[in-house]
């Protein structure tokens, strides 16, 4: 035999299955989640296969359930050419993502307990005290 010719097999299907144990449907939605959210995200099938997405099946998507606590965002699916492109869902968990984040500092000398944030580099920050200019120091048996 060629290798040319390349081998086939019977075991791989090119047909994405339900990742539920034991069950063998075609997949049709992408289920992806959100922890940082507290959110899963049901939507078409995905383009392409990723680690930390799980595709399901119908029946499982229909019966999908989350935790106490946690949201479950269902986009819609359309049967019709012209839905949702392969990239939507990846769009709408980053977009979750961004909008869970706390807003960015606009001036980084911003006032931090009783002083002034006048320097910052990564974690560590120098602060300028405001206390001498709102009332002059105490001094020891004065």
């Amino acid at each position: 035999m060629s290798l040319s010719k390349g081998i086939q097999s019977n075991a791989v299907s090119p047909v994405r299955r339900c990742s539920r144990t034991a069950c063998r449907q075609p997949a049709v939605f992408t289920l992806t989640y959100v922890y940082a959210d507290s959110t899963a995200v049901l939507g078409p099938l995905a383009a392409y296969v990723e680690p930390h997405c799980y595709d399901l099946c119908a029946v499982h998507a229909d019966r999908l359930t989350a935790p106490r606590g946690w949201e479950v965002v269902r986009l819609p699916v359309e049967t019709a050419g012209g839905g949702p492109g392969s990239d939507d869902l990846e769009a709408l968990a980053d977009a979750v993502r961004e909008a869970a984040r706390p807003p960015a500092r606009q001036d980084p000398s911003e006032d931090v307990g009783e002083g002034t944030e006048t320097l910052r580099r990564k974690h560590l920050r120098v602060v300028r005290s405001d206390l001498g200019e709102q009332q002059s120091p105490r001094h020891p048996g004065g």
